[in-house]
């Protein structure tokens, strides 16, 4: 079993997943998208081991918190997609881009992940999907029957393709031919916004369509 902290922290209100194996107490977190104090210490309240940073791609509001937890956590593991890695690059640049409300340093990731990579807490796997089209290496990440899908898939909605690397024709066969064939009941915790379901947006997201 599993248990899930939903954490929305950064500049634009991004969820910040924290998903822990009941029995070990190992935990991974999926996105990190500041360092504050308060939200380091609710992490460290847990009293779990945090072994990864799992990033779903590399824009700046889902990875401005990785030095900041690297400081906090000993030995912690980031990972992102090798395709992403200039997105990462990028940082300045795209904050500058978002009327440069602040700035940052490139973050350290210390791992590249590909398609179909899975990842262990104690009894826990997880699984790597790819999904390019929000960015080139934009991923999802499925634990049983929970689908963390970033900025691919959201209630009612999906990714913006308009940034560098976006693509509405590869987001498109990434849910399609992806994430559509996974399971109706399988919940989906995007990046932004509400949790939903594979099945309810299978039946009326038409935006994938346009």
């Amino acid at each position: 079993m599993v248990t899930i902290k939903t954490f929305v922290e950064g500049p634009v209100d991004a969820n910040n997943y924290l998903i822990i194996d009941d029995e070990s107490k190992e935990a991974v977190l999926i996105d990190c998208s500041s360092s504050r104090d308060e939200f380091i210490n609710s992490i460290k309240a847990e009293n779990v081991n945090l072994k990864y940073i799992l990033l779903t791609h590399g824009h700046f509001d889902h990875l401005l918190g990785v030095d900041g937890f690297k400081d906090a956590f000993d030995n912690v593991k980031v990972f992102v997609s090798k395709d992403d890695d200039y997105q990462v690059k990028m940082l300045p640049d795209m904050l500058r881009m978002f009327g440069g409300f602040m700035s940052a340093e490139v973050p350290e990731i210390t791992n590249f992940l590909q398609d179909g990579d899975e990842f262990n807490i104690g009894k826990t796997s997880i699984k790597v999907i790819s999904t390019p089209g929000h960015t080139e290496g934009g991923v999802c990440y499925l634990i049983g029957d929970k689908l963390f899908s970033g900025d691919t898939l959201f209630y009612g909605s999906i990714g913006r393709c308009d940034l560098p690397g976006g693509n509405m024709k590869v987001i498109a066969d990434s849910i399609n031919n992806k994430l559509f064939k996974l399971q109706d009941g399988v919940d989906v915790y995007p990046g932004h916004g509400p949790k939903t379901t594979i099945g309810f947006e299978k039946k009326y997201n038409d935006i994938i369509n346009y």
